[in-house]
């Protein structure tokens, strides 16, 4: 689950990790409230306005304004609110602006990058830290990894004081004297102890900043957290944006299915994270693009069948479905009638291929053989991405 940037920095704040002053608004007269309050609070003129979407790469964007007093802040909020904004994570379509936060101007003396994050090569959370501080941490690892610094925490004995002050030596903070340095090793303390307490998956702060009056403060924010456990955390998840969301997506949830919608055409159904991914390797093997990541579950009913065929067959992109399961604790025959009962209730305006292997194989065969509808088996998972690709290509070239 994502957030905005202002939730997060409302959540880390609870945790006493230092953030910029701010408001949110939501349209043009909250705008404008924001804005006299967050002059009011830092005590001068200029304002940061920033769009409030669910991707990265705002500033690039045009989706973030610096403005030097309230005239141009509220220009900046008439301009943003309803913009279509594009950035390298949106894709071409890009998000539409609904929210904007109002935050304090800063003098800024240097940036940095912090994020504490599952590392799931090593199996433990990381704390990562840079003096590329702005920049797209993908390029900094890949141009210069050596500019990144890392400190596994052992789940034994947590976050170690020595490791907050290895972190801060490699972001060179001692030059800047002892009182920033333990600054440093204060906020990534408290970054570390908010993560564990809300179940994050990532705790990133892109920048960091060392403020002209020498302060360390998160700029930005970006947390993500493990769906899992948002049991636990029902405040959390009140933060959720089902604007940001693909519809899609927020159906599956409250199915249970586990669906992540791609730019592709073919339409994929499969039980099992691990074969789900194999099944959409392999049909861009043979040179097709998968529309979906659909898992179903391990011991899916033949109703959250029935719901993730429904869910497939609304995308507008989908050309085709290729139906994949390995019957263990499901068995084929549940699959076959729950895609049944699906089709008769849809209908079917697309090519489908099932392939069907495990517990109950050859009744789950059998059902759909002799239900009459236009079903094409599969022996194996090769076989069936050939089979669906060709279809479609057909009917396109038809």
């Amino acid at each position: 689950m994502n957030i905005h940037e202002y939730q997060g920095k409302q959540l880390l704040s609870r945790f006493g990790v230092p953030v910029p002053i701010g408001k949110p608004a939501f349209d043009l007269t909250s705008a404008q409230a924001a804005i006299e309050q967050v002059q009011a609070q830092s005590g001068r003129e200029e304002v940061v306005v920033k769009a409030q979407i669910h991707a990265g790469g705002r500033g690039k964007g045009g989706g973030v304004v610096v403005a030097r007093d309230g005239a141009a802040a509220r220009q900046a909020a008439e301009r943003l609110l309803g913009m279509r904004l594009v950035t390298h994570q949106t894709g071409p379509e890009g998000r539409i602006v609904k929210r904007l936060l109002i935050e304090q101007g800063m003098d800024i003396e240097r940036e940095m990058y912090v994020a504490v994050v599952l590392d799931r090569q090593v199996g433990r959370v990381a704390v990562m830290a840079s003096t590329e501080g702005g920049m797209d941490i993908e390029e900094v690892a890949r141009s210069s990894p050596e500019k990144i610094v890392r400190q596994h925490v052992d789940p034994a004995v947590g976050f170690r004081s020595w490791q907050a002050r290895q972190l801060c030596l490699g972001l060179d903070l001692l030059r800047h004297g002892p009182a920033i340095f333990q600054q440093g090793i204060k906020l990534l303390s408290q970054l570390v102890l908010a993560f564990h307490a809300m179940d994050c998956s990532l705790v990133e702060i892109n920048p960091l900043v060392l403020t002209r009056q020498g302060q360390l403060v998160c700029l930005d924010a970006k947390l993500n957290f493990d769906d899992n456990a948002l049991y636990r955390h029902p405040d959390i998840e009140d933060l959720r944006d089902l604007d940001e969301e693909e519809p899609a997506e927020t159906e599956a949830r409250k199915h249970d299915l586990s669906y992540i919608k791609l730019s592709g055409d073919i339409g994929c159904m499969v039980n099992g994270a691990g074969l789900a991914m194999a099944t959409m390797d392999i049909i861009r093997h043979y040179g097709g693009m998968p529309a979906n990541f659909l898992d179903v579950g391990g011991g899916a009913s033949q109703d959250k069948v029935t719901a993730a065929f429904k869910i497939i067959t609304r995308d507008p992109a989908v050309r085709g479905i290729f139906i994949n399961i390995f019957g263990g604790i499901m068995k084929c025959d549940t699959i076959a009638e729950g895609v049944l009962a699906a089709v008769r209730e849809v209908g079917l305006s697309v090519p489908l291929v099932v392939r069907l292997e495990g517990t109950n194989v050859a009744l789950g065969k059998r059902i759909l053989d002799e239900s009459g509808l236009n079903i094409v088996s599969a022996s194996d998972m090769a076989d069936g991405a050939r089979k669906i690709l060709a279809l479609v290509r057909g009917a396109q070239a038809a």
